[in-house]
């Protein structure tokens, strides 16, 4: 039996002697595996280890080389120590543990607490350990959100870096100290933009110089750091001089919590409100004197042109130069929108330069989003549901036309029981033929009351799933043939378009547009 072993450390060991080292604690557990695996006479194809890296983390590079692996069944057995090094989330334990495994021909062991997919019995016993492993997750998740929210309260810095132009006190945990060579260039950029220069033209200027951006100036200083989901790029660009000059950080007041995490599952971040920033005022000296703030933040309010009516753009964030990878900005020019490279306009040869007219683009996708949904999409089980709408149309018509019948019997209910009483009240009929005929006639009104109530209920619900299913269907039929994108769109189905230099000699401009599916 070939075996495949898999470990995980969460927490960096200090006693590394360099990055690349292997901790410690992952030593032992390799030692722990291997002597398991050679007391049972398995062979050992490969071990795959993963340091640092929490078990909710889904993007672990060991981990996935380990299911790609699995999936090409290149060993029969996947060995780890505890079934939590494997995962922590109760969703990967059923998908794989419980699914894909077996599935695969592939059996699952961890020693410690006795999980073995080969064992029927304790399957029980692996998912109560999975759902253990999952509250322990959302439990320190709060627990770790509520401790940085009290310390972002209080004024204190939490980030594994500070901010360009500062550095982490030594001496004092949470403060902020100056970097005197980053601080000069930011009191520049602020100069530079109080006498009238422009972001972009700022940025230009810092690049001719050859003054690193902070990125790079970070590493140069040795520090670990990288923008995520962007290029090591050493040039400065049009956003980090609009962020640097909008940042409230360098007149001595901590901002922290601008983006916060969609769950703990995923390491993904999303903008937050302003509203729910933590802003705490004079907690280290300012870089930037008050009156230059001001001065610069009245001009940036008197420059703002709000591209179409202060309303985010359809495709920002979204659009990529396919040639530097940063995200590409909007303009117009005579009432046409356009989206062109950030990168081209900062630095001489920093990028080909790719260039789009939203316009054209919109088109493009919505003509491939049409093929895709020609292609892709079930339009017999479509079709079926909405003669299941039909069919649910008849029957609330039919049951509106009962209503309609037991109303009248109420009317004539009442209408005989108004008559019984006046002919009592004339003396056409005796008390001893009078008693017996209204109890008659209330019992079956009290019925037809009860059956009116029934049937209204039943409308009720009808009413309500076809309003539902009408809403699907609008909903279905905004996203399977829209006449133009909506932002809402552009967010929920693309993850990202990549526009590369229109092709010489033609009209034709590259783009490859990465679905969300």
């Amino acid at each position: 039996m070939k075996a495949a072993i898999y470990c995980r450390l969460s927490e960096e060991d200090r006693n590394k002697h360099s990055a690349t080292d292997d901790s410690n604690s992952i030593q032992n557990q390799k030692a722990m595996l291997v002597q398991y695996a050679a007391e049972n006479h398995w062979e050992v194809t490969r071990i795959y280890s993963d340091d640092d890296y929490t078990g909710a983390d889904r993007n672990r590079p060991a981990f996935k080389a380990l299911l790609h692996d699995a999936e090409q069944r290149q060993f029969d057995i996947i060995l780890c120590k505890t079934q939590s090094r494997f995962t922590r989330e109760l969703e990967l334990v059923e998908k794989y543990i419980h699914g894909l495994f077996p599935a695969w021909g592939i059996r699952f062991v961890s020693i410690v607490d006795h999980a073995d997919t080969a064992s029927k019995g304790n399957k029980k016993s692996r998912q109560i350990n999975g759902l253990v492993n999952e509250w322990y997750l959302e439990d320190l998740s709060e627990n770790i959100r509520s401790v940085l929210d009290s310390r972002r309260k209080n004024g204190l810095h939490i980030g594994a870096f500070a901010l360009y132009g500062y550095q982490k006190d030594p001496d004092r945990k949470g403060h902020l100290l100056i970097d005197p060579e980053a601080a000069s260039v930011v009191r520049e950029v602020f100069r530079l933009y109080a006498s009238g220069m422009g972001k972009t033209a700022i940025a230009r200027q810092l690049n001719d110089r050859g003054i690193p951006n902070p990125t790079e100036y970070k590493r140069m200083k040795g520090l670990r750091y990288q923008q995520p989901n962007r290029p090591n790029s050493t040039l400065w660009r049009y956003a980090a001089i609009a962020d640097m000059l909008t940042n409230e950080i360098y007149i001595g007041n901590m901002v922290q919590g601008r983006y916060g995490s969609v769950s703990y599952k995923t390491k993904q971040n999303r903008p937050r409100p302003q509203s729910r920033w933590y802003v705490v005022k004079n907690t280290h000296e300012p870089i930037i004197r008050r009156e230059l703030w001001e001065e610069v933040q009245a001009l940036i309010a008197q420059r703002a042109k709000p591209f179409g009516n202060g309303q985010i753009g359809l495709f920002a964030g979204k659009a990529i130069c396919a040639g530097c990878g940063y995200a590409m900005r909007s303009s117009i020019s005579r009432g046409v929108r356009y989206l062109k490279c950030g990168s081209r306009p900062v630095a001489k040869d920093a990028c080909e330069g790719s260039f789009i007219r939203v316009e054209r683009l919109e088109r493009m996708v919505l003509e491939e989003w049409q093929h895709l949904s020609e292609t892709y999409v079930d339009w017999a089980a479509l079709k079926q549901q909405v003669a299941f709408g039909k069919a649910r149309e008849q029957e609330l018509r039919r049951w509106k036309r009962e209503e309609n019948q037991h109303r009248r019997r109420m009317e004539e209910y009442t209408s005989a029981i108004r008559s019984l009483y006046m002919d009592q009240a004339k003396g056409l009929l005796c008390q001893e033929d009078y008693t017996p005929l209204l109890q008659d006639f209330q019992r079956e009104r009290s019925r037809c009351e009860k059956q009116l109530r029934e049937i209204a209920e039943k409308i009720s619900r009808l009413e309500e799933r076809l309003k539902a299913e009408e809403n699907q269907q609008a909903e279905l039929e905004q996203y399977l043939h829209p006449e133009h994108l909506t932002r809402e769109i552009v967010e929920e189905m693309i993850d990202r378009i990549e526009v590369g230099k229109r092709i010489p000699g033609t009209r034709d401009v590259p783009v490859t547009i990465h679905w969300r599916f």
